[in-house]
């Protein structure tokens, strides 16, 4: 079961919430939601940015963006972030706010991690090597375990194949376990080489408490 479905999928209602809050008129609004995201996506380097939380009123949507390099996002005396609003009305009638969140801990988010694998793996690094130095750098910093796989034609290979390495425990199918998991697909001259993390930050007893330590691991910044 836990290695057919996202673990995030998976976990919804339990311990982890949806990356949209808002009720009304399905079709309109989702559609909103994906030009919003995919605008945000191709303004800003993808590999700092790890989700875009979107909460949506009446008349209002408010845009929270996780991200390890904020001063990139927000610029000086937030003029970028000015900038990207004005960008964004076009895509809305609404009135936004947008709010940057400082992800502490990068190495820990299983997004950043497997965008920056990519733009190594674009960039001709050796994939067996940082892929080693991504699960050192997250088993340092007390993650449970940690497993990433690559899917293509490694290396430029004639035959695609499957590689995975892991360390620690990945426990998929226990739901109180918070799964961190990210998809990301790298653009080399020989093919797309598709990249999962998956990373396991311990259980969870008590969903209130786990809400509220993760608000104050994560520092807003505007």
């Amino acid at each position: 079961m836990g290695q057919k479905t996202n673990p995030i999928a998976n976990r919804l209602g339990i311990i982890l919430s949806w990356k949209s809050s808002w009720c009304g008129d399905f079709l309109e609004r989702i559609t909103e939601d994906f030009k919003i995201r995919h605008y945000i996506e191709k303004r800003i380097p993808k590999y700092i940015v790890s989700r875009i939380f979107i909460e949506r009123t009446l008349k209002f949507i408010t845009i929270t963006i996780y991200t390890s390099r904020p001063a990139i996002i927000i610029g000086k005396a937030g003029n970028e972030v000015d900038k990207l609003k004005n960008e964004l009305s076009k895509i809305t009638t609404k009135e936004m706010q947008i709010n940057v969140l400082d992800i502490k801990r990068p190495e820990l988010d299983a997004s950043l991690v497997a965008k920056n694998l990519a733009r190594y793996i674009e960039n001709r690094f050796s994939y067996k090597r940082i892929i080693k130095q991504a699960i050192i750098s997250a088993m340092r910093l007390s993650a449970e375990g940690i497993k990433i796989q690559v899917s293509g034609r490694l290396n430029g290979g004639e035959m695609a194949r499957t590689e995975s390495y892991k360390d620690g425990s990945i426990s998929l199918s226990t739901f109180r376990v918070n799964i961190d998991y990210a998809m990301v697909e790298a653009h080399t001259i020989y093919g797309r080489i598709g990249i999962k993390v998956w990373i396991n930050k311990g259980e969870i007893y008590n969903k209130k408490e786990f809400l509220i330590e993760r608000i104050f691991n994560i520092r807003k910044i505007s």
